[in-house]
């Protein structure tokens, strides 16, 4: 019997703690303040937001407050906390320990009768797609920015990928107790590094210890947060000293508004009165458009300003009938067409649902659903449209960090999950098999650090096995190969930190201690300049042989392709019969998995195919596919090559008096300084370096900074690599392959 389930009985909080103390690990308060949460709420009750921010901005700490502000939970604990409870949406041992976020959690609450759906995301880089998949089944997200820090790197990645799936937004500049914070810096920032049509809507009362409050520039009063944790929300008038910066910066709201909707601006042209509803609307509409960013203001750990952020989250950001989704369905001619999706939410429509992370949980696989059209009960039967498979939903739960509660059925715009699916990430499931329809699939970046990983102890070879199949299947950046030439295991991700949290994690839950081998980059190999082929595939032993000739071209693309390979079929006539180009590309495709110059994948290449031969018995689309492998080992031999390498866009931040310490290691590193910048005795390089460079700098630039630096790196494009670090990995390679350069000038 749950909660809900008492409550609707009449029976009293006092009868309820001391049947139910603790149901699922939920909180007694919540359930008995907010028992109609389980009703059908309507559309316009409904709010899917995430929590993102660069590394260490506050998104955690804010997502601990929400909760508790909405009495989803009875206490607030901190980030790495000292009485070793750790946040809510940190339920992971290792998150508590190391006091970052590794995995998305998801969590509901309710504020003014509003169901709230929220995903906390990790900052750090290498778990970017736990954010990249939590935007892509929102309709609305939290921008949280440092006030010391401002618009950092993984900011600029998290706007892209907000961009990129067309995410309303909201800014929050939290921290305003740190030395050094200065909201006015980064809304600045705001408009030149992302972009955005940005205004306050809320002022700082104070800053750093003396933070006071806030004033609303929309109500034109001040607001105070008092009680032992801020939960009394107090209005007063403005502060008289903050009169004229309150009237300027209203005014800078109105004009930033008016360049971009119509309605307020053909208000204010004319000079009416604008009022609080006509200025609110006018955000609202812009909003959800992405032509305007509302700035908040706060501090989540001296619990400031959380309240009117939620009341924000409530006016401004879309509810899920405000969000066009749409699905693909293939036609007949193999071209696809968008079908709309409606956010009713009721059966009349078919369900679509799309599964966008899976996670292991205590009764097998959990994978988290967004539901986009439809109604889904308990025990309907689904079909996953890519495998074609059918399956029947056991169990539907929603989910507060590492805890559930079961419901019995979930509608259009509500993020659930549910038990023993066999899925994929990204798979898009119906409930009627004649439906043909796909959601768009969720953007995963390529892993860009490589190590050797093997067990320590052979015995434990088959937990390695489970554990390795269980984590490439949760997280699509991670990445796992046999290196047959090698004849090493090899993990791919985005990062050391990445590799290394994953590493962990078998010890801790599989009890397979492994070791990892030094990072290794992945690298790419291209032609510098076109190089003709003509190869002919002869082959005869006795009964039908092989016959291809290939005559083409092989050509670099442009720097902006350096990572693509394309193939051309030029072909005139019958010399090559259409049916064996398949076989032609193949054969390309191949080949380009493995370099002959340093074992490295191909890339930023395109083959023309322009002529050839064929016999009429002979040929086949295998003997063209050899045929393509050996004009592409002959353009080896001939054509002019070279290594091109990951260039990673790092941030660096630390202490004035170590900056040139700083910049000399990142010279010494082969990196190109972009920019610099020093405020308030803090100074931030952003630099490009090459990442096969990168390796161990975290030690060094903490030694040099007394432990106070700190940098972040992503992946901006791929280069040329030295002259040395090419010839030292082509010997390398040839040593690993038993060649010597000897051996290989003698042949």
């Amino acid at each position: 019997m749950t909660i809900v389930t008492l409550l609707s009985r009449n029976i009293n909080l006092t009868q309820l703690s001391k049947l139910h103390p603790c149901i699922y690990g939920q909180n007694v308060r919540f359930w008995a303040s907010h028992a109609k949460f389980a009703e059908h709420k309507s559309l316009e009750k409904l709010r899917n937001i995430g929590i993102s921010a660069h590394i260490d901005s506050g998104k955690t700490t804010l997502t601990e407050r929400i909760l508790y502000y909405t009495g989803r939970i009875s206490e607030m604990h901190e980030v790495k906390g000292k009485d070793n409870v750790g946040a809510t949406m940190d339920s992971m041992e290792l998150e508590r320990q190391r006091g970052i976020t590794i995995q998305s959690a998801a969590t509901y609450t309710l504020w003014n009768d509003h169901n709230i759906n929220i995903i906390d995301t990790p900052g750090h880089v290498d778990f970017t797609v736990e954010v990249e998949r939590a935007l892509r089944v929102l309709d609305g997200a939290v921008l949280v920015l440092c006030a010391v820090g401002g618009v950092q790197s993984q900011t600029l990645t998290v706007n892209r990928q907000m961009k990129r799936y067309n995410v309303p937004c909201l800014a929050f500049i939290n921290k305003l107790d740190r030395m050094g914070a200065n909201p006015k810096k980064v809304l600045q920032q705001m408009r030149t590094k992302l972009h955005h049509n940005a205004a306050f809507i809320q002022l700082p009362i104070g800053l750093e210890s003396n933070t006071k409050g806030i004033v609303d520039l929309i109500s034109q009063k001040a607001i105070y947060f008092e009680g032992n944790f801020g939960e009394v929300v107090r209005e007063d008038e403005i502060p008289k000293d903050m009169n004229t910066e309150v009237n300027e910066r209203r005014q800078e709201l109105i004009e930033h508004l008016s360049n971009v909707d119509d309605t307020l601006g053909e208000l204010y042209l004319n000079d009416t009165k604008l009022t609080e509803k006509d200025i609110m609307n006018a955000i609202r509409r812009s909003c959800l458009k992405r032509k305007f960013t509302p700035v908040l203001v706060g501090t989540a750990l001296k619990n400031k300003g959380v309240q009117p952020l939620l009341d924000a989250i409530i006016n401004y950001l879309p509810n899920p009938g405000e969000v066009e989704n749409y699905a693909l369905q293939e036609k007949s001619d193999g071209e696809y067409t968008k079908v709309k999706l409606s956010s009713d939410r009721d059966d009349k429509n078919p369900f679509v649902g799309l599964a966008f992370k899976l996670e292991a949980g205590r009764f097998g696989q959990l994978t988290y659903f967004r539901c986009y059209q439809g109604m889904l009960k308990k025990s309907d039967t689904l079909y996953n449209t890519r495998t074609k498979k059918k399956v029947r939903t056991q169990r539907l739960v929603r989910l507060h960090s590492n805890q559930m509660e079961d419901v019995t059925e979930v509608y259009a715009g509500d993020i659930f999950a549910l038990f023993g699916i066999d899925c994929a990430s990204g798979d898009t499931f119906v409930n009627d098999s004649k439906l043909e329809l796909s959601m768009e699939s969720i953007y995963v970046p390529d892993p860009v650090v490589s190590m050797s990983i093997q067990t320590k102890n052979s015995k434990d070879r088959e937990n390695f096995a489970k554990g390795i199949g269980r984590f490439t299947k949760e997280d699509p950046t991670l990445r796992f190969t046999y290196d047959t030439d090698n004849k090493e295991s090899i993990i791919s991700g985005m990062g050391e930190l990445h590799l290394e949290i994953y590493a962990q994690r078998l010890e801790r839950e599989y009890n397979c201690p492994v070791i990892l081998g030094k990072p290794k980059v992945s690298f790419r190999e291209t032609l510098c300049e076109p190089c003709e082929f003509d190869y002919l595939h002869k082959k005869q032993s006795g009964g039908a042989g092989q016959y291809a000739r290939v005559i083409g071209i092989m050509e670099p693309l442009p720097p902006h392709k350096n990572m693509s390979i394309e193939f051309s079929d030029e072909t005139i006539g019958t010399n090559v019969p259409k049916q064996y180009i398949p076989g032609v590309e193949k054969g390309f495709r191949a080949m380009c998995e493995k370099g002959m110059l340093s074992g490295h994948k191909i890339a930023g290449i395109k083959f023309k195919i322009m002529d050839g031969m064929h016999h009429c018995v002979d040929s086949s689309e295998f003997a063209f596919f050899q045929a393509a492998q050996g004009a592409v080992r002959d353009v080896f031999e001939t054509g002019n090559w070279r290594l091109l390498e990951p260039i990673m866009l790092v941030e660096v931040t630390g202490p004035e008096e170590f900056q040139g310490l700083v910049l000399g290691q990142i010279n010494k590193r082969r990196g190109i300084i972009n920019s610099t910048e020093v405020n308030e005795g803090w100074f931030t390089v952003i630099a490009e370096v090459p990442l096969n460079e990168m390796f161990g700098y975290v030690g060094e630039l903490r030694s040099t900074t007394q432990g106070k630096g700190e940098f972040t790196m992503e992946y901006a494009r791929y280069s040329p690599c030295v002259l040395e670090v090419q010839e030292q990995l082509i010997r390398q390679y040839q040593e690993s392959q038993g060649i010597t350069i000897a051996q290989k000038s003698k042949n």
